[in-house]
């Protein structure tokens, strides 16, 4: 037996001492597995950041070509816009240069036949309203400047230039005095306008008034309403609007449904006009006087019975309709 026991604990060490031997040899094959994919794993890292940063340098350079032919696009078209708005401005000012010499000679033909025979020629009434703000300012400034010569003040000397001026500022005084006046007959006239309006308020108020009607009819904005009058009856129709139009709602239901309440109303009349029949007292009690219930009052007495009464003949009505339902 102490053999056998010696013997069996020498297998197991050494079993233990080949399982660790094992493990150990395995663990140093997995580090140096560990080890190799590391390295690779880095490698193929850097190989990506390599390649990564190549993508992005490439990228830059992309975009930078790409703005400056966008720069190059956005100079090339403001330098054919400029073009084209200068283009377009010599033709407009060449435009308006041969505008200006054709108004300066009908101008001028004009003022030549007006002053022959003091009538110039006809005008296009059509024309003239089709004309915007900016032609007629041009057009004004060249007759003017046909009708108002310009002042040579080189050529005057002191006397001519001092008569010039006291001639000019009577122009100017007797304008202004004109323009005052003016505006004193447009205050009067308005002055006068608004009496005149008040004259017309109180002839209408007192037209108003012989009519019978309300005094601010005829001074409102709007006309006074008219009286209906009614086709059939020939009199004024005093009913208001909605009364009328309430005629016309319903039609023949509504008239039905008044006959209908006429009916209801009479029958209900007969009907509360009929003979009530009082039941005898039992022994001095009511008819259906439940137990414990008190007394009824003198005055009261009369519609127990009458209540007591249809109670009866409501219980009889309703025997007589089982006994039907059973036969």
């Amino acid at each position: 037996m102490g053999d056998d026991e010696t013997s069996s604990n020498t297998s197991k060490k050494g079993d233990e001492a080949f399982a660790q031997r094992k493990a150990g040899i395995n663990k140093d094959e997995l580090n140096e597995h560990l080890r190799e994919y590391i390295n690779e794993w880095k490698k193929q890292r850097s190989k990506d950041e390599e390649e990564l940063k190549r993508l992005k340098e490439k990228q830059m350079k992309r975009k930078e070509i790409r703005a400056e032919q966008e720069r190059k696009l956005n100079q090339e078209k403001k330098l054919e816009e400029e073009r084209l708005k200068k283009i377009e401005a010599e033709k407009r000012a060449e435009l308006e240069e041969q505008k200006k010499k054709a108004m300066e000679e009908a101008e001028r033909k004009r003022q030549e036949a007006s002053d022959g025979k003091g009538k110039g020629p006809a005008i296009d009434a059509h024309k003239e309203i089709s004309k915007t703000k900016e032609q007629v300012e041009a057009e004004m400034k060249i007759s003017l400047s046909f009708r108002i010569k310009p002042l040579d003040l080189e050529a005057m000397d002191s006397d001519e230039l001092k008569d010039k001026a006291t001639e000019l500022f009577n122009t100017i005084l007797s304008l202004e005095t004109e323009k005052y006046d003016c505006e004193q007959r447009r205050i009067n006239q308005d002055y006068e306008l608004k009496e005149l309006k008040e004259r017309q308020k109180v002839q209408l108020r007192q037209k108003a008034a012989k009519r019978g009607l309300d005094p601010e009819a005829f001074t409102g904005k709007y006309p006074p309403r008219i009286r209906m009058f009614s086709k059939y009856e020939r009199r004024t129709d005093t009913r208001t609007y909605a009364d009328r139009k309430g005629l016309y709602e319903g039609g023949w239901e509504v008239v039905r449904a008044e006959m209908l309440e006429a009916q209801y109303k009479e029958k209900l009349d007969e009907w509360n006009k009929r003979t009530k029949s009082r039941l005898p007292k039992w022994f001095g009690e009511r008819p259906g006087k439940k137990a414990g219930a008190p007394d009824t009052p003198e005055g009261e007495e009369d519609e127990a019975e009458g209540a007591a009464a249809e109670e009866v003949y409501e219980e009889e009505e309703d025997e007589e309709e089982y006994d039907e339902e059973e036969e």
